[in-house]
């Protein structure tokens, strides 16, 4: 018979080779992502952009953009064109990859890329819908999250 004292536990207290990828990982996108915003910030303030909405919807486990606005003042425009070099997290690599990309490439790797850090699954099941509003003047994104869900309300009642 196996005594519980005779199994070796996994948990030695430090964490393993996956967990210290992942953080360095974690740790290179979040120094990274500022800094491929305010590239993309500086060529659409450049292309004189004031605003740019891009609004997704996803459930049943898709999810996708379904609108990109944007705005020079108050007027509906195309989306500039141009090229940005970014900077982008690779797994067990310490060096980010760098490559230049269109400004609308770079809006939706923003906008994919924040949706996954502030609501990882926002496309699962019922799944979320909103806007991602990226203010040229005030340089912020700022992020309007509706998220669906499936509610039941039973009752029994034995008389």
């Amino acid at each position: 018979m196996t005594q519980a004292s005779d199994i070796p536990t996994a948990d030695s207290g430090a964490p393993s080779d996956w967990e210290t990828k992942r953080a360095a990982q974690d740790r290179l996108h979040a120094e990274l992502q500022p800094l491929n915003k305010a590239a993309l910030f500086d060529a659409l303030a450049a292309a004189g952009v004031t605003l740019v909405v891009i609004s997704f919807d996803g459930y049943g486990d898709s999810g996708q953009i379904e609108n990109v606005e944007v705005k020079a003042g108050e007027t509906v425009v195309t989306m500039p064109e141009g090229a940005i070099e970014t900077a982008e997290a690779v797994w067990d690599r310490p060096e980010p990859n760098r490559t230049t990309i269109s400004i609308a490439d770079l809006i939706e790797r923003l906008v994919y890329d924040l949706l996954t850090d502030t609501h990882c699954g926002w496309e699962n099941n019922d799944g979320a819908y909103g806007d991602f509003t990226f203010d040229l003047v005030e340089r912020t994104i700022t992020l309007a999250y509706n998220e669906r869900y499936t509610a039941s309300d039973y009752s029994q009642h034995v008389f």
